[in-house]
């Protein structure tokens, strides 16, 4: 990586993207603290159907814990929030917001992630100023309806074109994080592999120890 950017690979190592789905009666906050004990080294707060005031709320709770453990915590396409509540960041998809007006409202200093699915998709967003890219599927997933399919060999072409971490995202498990390995990428984005787990802690723990096996560290 040779361009300078607003988060370190290592930050990207393990990065957990909430989703309530799998609350079962739990609260966010105590899945994202057993996230983080497991050694989650990113979060992402990822809120499609929550209202403005309780969406805030919960925004300001996590990222005070992301601040205790000292993780990067980023909020998915909601730029205004992101600012008012001073987030490490933001997260956005190619119908979202470009990382070019993004960087405009939330200043140089935070972090831009954008989600690519093409070498041109990539490299525009690299321009734009990301400071990393989200890529995927990279295996078929059931937590996002929309989800396109990306090879392995454009999530290869993709890391060979940019200068800004990749990290890929899209139905990856303790099993199958090992295909991913010689790809390029610096870390794994998951949702279910973490949150849809009985035991939140231990497979964070064993999924990064996975992941750091996968990327030969």
């Amino acid at each position: 990586m040779s361009k300078q950017t607003n988060t370190k690979p290592e930050e990207l190592l393990l990065y957990a993207v909430t989703d309530r789905h799998w609350l079962n009666g739990a609260t966010l906050i105590s899945q994202v603290e057993a996230a983080l004990k497991g050694g989650a080294t990113f979060i992402q707060l990822r809120e499609k159907n929550l209202d403005d005031e309780a969406f805030y709320k919960e925004a300001l709770e996590i990222q005070k814990l992301c601040r205790n453990y000292k993780v990067p915590f980023v909020i998915n396409d909601n730029v205004e929030l992101a600012k008012k509540i001073g987030a490490d960041g933001v997260h956005v998809g190619q119908s979202d917001m470009e990382a070019l007006d993004v960087r405009k409202v939330l200043g140089d200093d935070k972090i831009i992630g954008v989600s690519a699915q093409t070498v041109e998709q990539a490299e525009l967003a690299e321009e734009h100023g990301a400071d990393y890219l989200g890529v995927g599927a990279v295996f078929p997933t059931g937590s996002k309806d929309d989800a396109t399919e990306v090879s392995f060999e454009t999530l290869k072409e993709i890391c060979e074109h940019v200068h800004i971490p990749v990290i890929a995202i899209g139905g990856i498990t303790r099993d199958n994080v090992v295909k991913l390995n010689q790809s390029g990428i610096c870390g794994i984005a998951v949702i279910s592999a973490i949150f849809g787990q009985t035991d939140i802690e231990a497979a964070t723990a064993d999924l990064k120890k996975q992941t750091k096996k996968m990327l030969g560290e």
